[in-house]
Order: C-alpha cells, then sequence, then structure tokens
C-alpha cells in the first residue's frame, strides 16, 4: 500500500481536474483479477466492481476521492504573473513561497510583496488570496499564454518523504490514502462482491459522490478518508481533534453527517476484538463524502474511517504508517461484519 501512496500523491489531481490520479488508478486495476465492472461517469469517478469469494447480502459501496486542494490560475497579468484563486480549503499563508506543479507546464512558485515592504500593519495581517501571485518565470502577457491561460490548474509540490518514528509526509494524503487502501483491496481476493468508488471534487462540495452513490444505490457504504490531527505542543485534551499513532479515526457526527450509531459501535467492538487502537474525533468539524452518499436515494447506512494526518491541506501532509495499515486492516473487517447484519 505504501508504495501504491508514495506514487499516488506525487501525482496532480485537483477538484475538477482529476484526470492524472484516474487513468493510474484506471491502468493499475486493469491487470487486477475478478474485476466484474469498471468505468468512469460524466464527472469523472471511477466506479469499480469486483467480484468476491460470494454474493453480497448487503450491497456495499467503498469510497474515497481522487482530488486534492489547490489552486487555479484566474488571470493573466502584463508582467507575466497571473491571479490564482483556491480550489478547496486551503489557506493563503499555506502557499506563500512554496513551489507548485503546473500539469503539462512545469513549476511555478507562489510569490506575495517582499516582507521589507510590508507595513507594520500588513505584517501582522493574515494574508489574502486577492495578495498572492504566481511565478512561472515569464515576463509578459504574450510569453506566459503560450504555457497557460485562466482555468489552468496549480498543484501543491510536496515529495514524498519518510520522517522518523514510523511517520511520513507528503502532499495529497487527504485522500490518497483511501485511493491507496481501496487499491490494496481490489488486489487481492475479497469476501464479498463489492463496488469501489474513487470519487471526484470532494474538496469543493461532495460532488463526484453524489452522482456515484445515486447509481451504485448501495444499502451500506464506508468512506475512507484523512482527518486533521492537531496533536501538537501547547494543544490539549479534545482540542487535538485526533492523535497519530491512535490508530483508525471512526467519527460519531461531523458537519455533513450523523453517522449510523450500529455501525460506529461495531468498529470500536472489531478494532477491540483486531487488538489494534481506535478513536474517535473530539471535535465535531469537517466533513467528507458521508455528507452526500448516506443521504442519496432512500438512503445509506454510512461509516466513515479515517487515519488521522496532520498539517492537512499543505503540502506537508504528515500521518503514521501504522494508522494506515490499522485503517485497513479494520476496513477489511468491517466489509465482512456488514454482510453479517
Amino acid at each position: 500500500m505504501l508504495n501504491d501512496l508514495k506514487e499516488l500523491t506525487q501525482l496532480c489531481g485537483i477538484s475538477g481536474d482529476e484526470f492524472e490520479v484516474c487513468k493510474w488508478l484506471n491502468d493499475k486495476i486493469a491487470t487486477f483479477p475478478d474485476i466484474a465492472d469498471m468505468h468512469t461517469d460524466a464527472v469523472g469517478n471511477l466506479i469499480v466492481t469486483k467480484k468476491g469469494a460470494r454474493p453480497a447480502n448487503h450491497k456495499t459501496l467503498i469510497g474515497a476521492h481522487m482530488d486534492e486542494v489547490g489552486m487555479i490560475v484566474t488571470d493573466v497579468l502584463s508582467n507575466g504573473k497571473c491571479t490564482i484563486a483556491p480550489v478547496g480549503g486551503i489557506d493563503a499563508d499555506a502557499v506563500i513561497g512554496r513551489t507548485v506543479c503546473i500539469p503539462f507546464v512545469g513549476y511555478g512558485v507562489i510569490g506575495t510583496m517582499p516582507v521589507h515592504h510590508l507595513s507594520d500593519e500588513q505584517k501582522n495581517k493574515k494574508p489574502e488570496w486577492k495578495d498572492l501571485l504566481l511565478d512561472i518565470g515569464t515576463r509578459s502577457v504574450d510569453e506566459v499564454t503560450k504555457y497557460l491561460t485562466p482555468g489552468c490548474a496549480v498543484c501543491l509540490y510536496g515529495e514524498w518523504t519518510e520522517l522518523g518514528g514510523g511517520r511520513v509526509t507528503a502532499k495529497a494524503i487527504d485522500d490518497r490514502f483511501g485511493c491507496a487502501a481501496m487499491l490494496e483491496m481490489l488486489r487481492g481476493e475479497i469476501p464479498y462482491d463489492t463496488t469501489f468508488a474513487f470519487f471526484t471534487q470532494e474538496e469543493i462540495g461532495l460532488r463526484g459522490s453524489v452522482t456515484a452513490a445515486y447509481a451504485v444505490d448501495p444499502e451500506f457504504a464506508l468512506i475512507l478518508e484523512a482527518t486533521t490531527a492537531a496533536d501538537l505542543d501547547g494543544v490539549s485534551g479534545g482540542d487535538a481533534v485526533c492523535r497519530l499513532g491512535g490508530g483508525p479515526v471512526v467519527s460519531f457526527m461531523d458537519r455533513r453527517t450523523m453517522y449510523d450509531r450500529e455501525l460506529y459501535q461495531l468498529a470500536f467492538a472489531e478494532a477491540q476484538q483486531l487488538g489494534i487502537p481506535c478513536q474517535t474525533k473530539t471535535r465535531i468539524a469537517g466533513g467528507n463524502d458521508a455528507g452526500s452518499v448516506h443521504v442519496t436515494r432512500n438512503g445509506v447506512r454510512t461509516l466513515a474511517l479515517s487515519i488521522p494526518c496532520r498539517c492537512l491541506h499543505t503540502p506537508s501532509c504528515t500521518a503514521q504508517i501504522s494508522d494506515m495499515e490499522q485503517t485497513l486492516l479494520l476496513t477489511r473487517r468491517m466489509m465482512e461484519r456488514i454482510q453479517e447484519l
């Protein structure tokens, strides 16, 4: 799984421009056994049905999103620089001075007014997107438009780096982890027929999962995600939300979903049976594709299983390898247990 995750995090795929990620996944899955169907829908979701050892008692969807936060070019200026806007929930101060990748073009840097030109008031003010410019090394409108125009995607650049203590950092671990975990399940044998969906446009309003869930029409759904961990120095108690090394994160509620109570309790019971740690989010915040999946058609019994991740929506998402492995293990167990309900 880690090798897949490493490659996936280095692909570019902001919301609405997930083609590179989708093609990479499609090429991999096409070589796997027992794939009954694989197709992309009109909004770019990759939907895969895999035959299991037995027919399913309950139609189940396992989903994760392909897209990542990033930026989009909004205008080209006379000096060859470009204005940009965020795609998804990303702070302007997370990208200042950062290298970025522009698909099919190359690299650039996000800049703003030099600090020595800022007033004391400006230095103490949080930067805004209108203050940032993309510099790809061009000096005029004519030169820059040879390479890009308004609407071009701009991705964060964050190399895969192995840290101490069994941790890794890279861009887009949210939610290429979920994609890598599903790929691992698709690669081998599974106990029951299951549909897997690689969603688009989660970061801008859970859009891809709306159409995918409607088409699949499942009874149950497991959403694989990465969620914010704030377990840093100076943060204590519930403000930490969840902690690296604490195992899978099983949410009871967020801003978009009240999760199925029986599945929530079952996940903790199964984690105990497996002998792995398990935790919940100690703050009702955020949301994920469960928000659209659980209210599709007549309703879907839904649970989210996430890894804790520091520095989410930055070029340096940081996660614990053991949390990833344990979340995959718990997902496999929940796939089986759902069929017994």
